[in-house]
């Protein structure tokens, strides 16, 4: 099974959106765990001293991801498939999981203030381009006339209904899928779940994604960004404390035909793949925030970018476009380390 848009391999291996740099640790206090949920790899770090906890605190973990990957899922039997389910149905459906109900209160929020380019109630036109499969798609893309048929009916989270934990819709069309959000929010909820434990360094990486807190008992976690275009890393970053890393590419999952890539990420106001952006790297202590922003810069393009970062309210954002040139904000490269190559054809926008 292919890994997603973002698919990270850590330890020995090398492929990446992102990419744990330095000395491995070998101290006994360092704990690591290993599962594939949401369609990736997710690799844990954490450092407590007690053997017995760290297992117990690693095991709860695992069991609370897994139940974020089943209930979240856009296409497999689970909570949100039931949503959609009656959403299609023009019924209404009542939520149960208090986290999923947050992420469509999140995703309604999002929506508002990205002016449109976040927009995960398209979920029909994700399908339709063959991205509701674990396998990557291939073959001719979508005729036009289907995918005009399917946005003429502007799908969009805004006509969604949340009284208590009844969700509606007027809209038959709408149909979420929280692939550009969810894990995000899944990798907040589990360092936030590792702090409520007592563990006070920690790194959880699932695809390339991260949220880290504290430090490696020896330094801070240092991260390197792989880069969209070649082997190795654009950039290296230390993180800060409780923060995260997101990354949203065209480089892992996407369609192929006749030798042209359709990335996987789709422009709401056309349902066709935002293609104009290689790369964007966001670093917020909010993760699900820090994924929606990185999926909506990915949809604005590199004229645009900085007015969706500035909506979101995030200050620290790397792109790079299809042509290897890198933008970066001003906070983000007073604390990135730009690679001898793309120091080059780095510009820095206010």
């Amino acid at each position: 099974m292919p890994l997603n848009r973002r698919a990270f391999l850590g330890g020995t291996l090398t492929a990446g959106a992102l990419l744990f740099l330095g000395r491995q640790a070998s101290a006994a206090d360092i704990h690591r765990a290993r599962w594939y949920l949401f369609g990736t790899l997710v690799d844990v770090e954490i450092v407590e001293n007690d053997r017995a906890k760290a297992q117990r605190v690693l095991a709860d973990l695992v069991t609370l991801l897994r139940g974020a990957h089943t209930q979240w899922h856009a296409w497999k039997p689970g909570e949100l498939n039931d949503l959609n389910q009656a959403l299609a149905q023009g019924e209404s459906f009542v939520v149960d999981d208090p986290h999923l109900l947050k992420l469509i209160h999140g995703v309604r929020e999002l929506h508002a203030s990205s002016g449109g380019l976040f927009n995960p109630a398209i979920g029909r036109v994700v399908r339709l381009w063959g991205f509701h499969d674990d396998e990557l798609p291939k073959g001719q893309p979508p005729a036009i006339r289907q995918i005009e048929q399917l946005m003429a009916d502007a799908p969009s989270p805004a006509a969604l209904r949340v009284e208590g934990r009844r969700v509606s819709s007027d809209n038959r069309s709408v149909q979420l899928d929280l692939g550009g959000y969810a894990k995000g929010y899944a990798l907040g909820l589990a360092t936030d779940f590792l702090k409520q434990q007592g563990i006070e360094g920690a790194i959880v990486n699932a695809g390339g994604d991260l949220s880290a807190i504290g430090r490696h008992p020896s330094r801070a976690w240092r991260i390197g960004v792989r880069h969209p275009q070649r082997r190795g890393s654009a950039a290296s970053i230390e993180t800060h404390g409780h923060e995260a890393i997101m990354t949203s590419g065209n480089y892992e999952r996407y369609r192929s035909h006749q030798g042209k890539r359709y990335p996987h990420i789709i422009d709401p106001r056309t349902g066709l793949p935002a293609d104009q952006l290689a790369s964007v790297t966001v670093v917020h202590p909010d993760a699900g925030l820090a994924d929606a922003a990185a999926t909506a810069i990915s949809v604005a393009g590199e004229h645009h970018w900085p007015e969706v970062a500035a909506a979101f309210g995030v200050d620290q954002v790397m792109v790079i476009d299809n042509g290897g040139r890198v933008q970066l904000t001003r906070p983000m490269a007073e604390r990135l380390s730009l690679s001898n190559a793309d120091q080059r054809h780095a510009a820095i926008i206010a």
